[in-house]
């Protein structure tokens, strides 16, 4: 019997291992709607740093195919990337920050057809708001769903409407901040009996003085976006 995972209730608490600064930011001519478009449309060779958290709660138990939403909001100064906070009453990744998304229905035609359903269900964005671009490798997380990142321009305009029951805000952070190496922060906590969690942060701070902690799965596709990026 594999030993059991260990929950990380509190992930701000887990210490600092080091912050990759010695690696160079995505430069701002990559960042743009056509260059984006490009690198999408024409893919070169490349194997994602991160596919998974590394460990499952059950690791024996069944996976589900999910899908999420990673909408790159066209704004005059830079794109800017659209992050829900969810409710803290949910069973799972309670309080936590995420892509728009969730688990792939008998109903949706396809991954894509999932992370627009959702999308709108979650925070009411209107998928002809959205220009689908492309997809990034699936990332496996601890609760065992195989998450396939779907990349999506988003024409300004749209109005949200957060679905109260899953999400508490939907916020932006821009995306030259993400797409830098000096913000992505490497923890690492010993759980004891030889298991270890290790995992990314991306802290963020906006104009008010509001801190958002994201971590974990977002953060991880983030950074293979990254990756993705930055080998173009």
């Amino acid at each position: 019997m594999s030993p059991t995972v260990p929950r990380i209730a509190d992930p701000e608490s887990i210490p600092v291992a080091g912050v990759d600064d010695h690696l160079p930011p995505v430069p701002g001519d990559r960042l743009q709607p056509w260059p984006l478009r490009q690198r999408f449309a024409a893919p070169l060779t490349w194997q994602p740093e991160l596919g998974g958290d590394g460990a499952r709660f059950n690791p024996d138990g069944p996976t589900a195919q999910a899908a999420v939403l990673v909408p790159l909001v066209m704004r005059d100064d830079a794109l800017q990337v659209l992050l829900t906070r969810r409710t803290a009453h949910l069973r799972s990744h309670a309080g936590q920050i995420s892509f728009p998304g969730g688990k792939m229905e008998p109903t949706d035609a396809d991954l894509v057809a999932t992370a627009l359903r959702e999308t709108e269900e979650e925070v009411g964005l209107d998928r002809r708001h959205v220009e689908v671009i492309g997809r990034l490798p699936a990332y496996t997380t601890v609760t065992g769903f195989v998450v396939t990142p779907v990349v999506g321009l988003v024409t300004p305009g749209f109005g949200l409407k957060v679905d109260s029951g899953e999400v508490d805000e939907a916020f932006e952070v821009p995306l030259p901040f993400l797409m830098t190496p000096a913000h992505h922060r490497r923890h690492r906590w010993d759980a004891g009996g030889g298991i270890t969690r290790q995992f990314l942060s991306m802290p963020w701070r906006n104009a008010a003085g509001q801190q958002y902690f994201i971590w974990g799965a977002t953060a991880a596709m983030l950074r293979n976006l990254y990756g993705f990026l930055a080998h173009g």
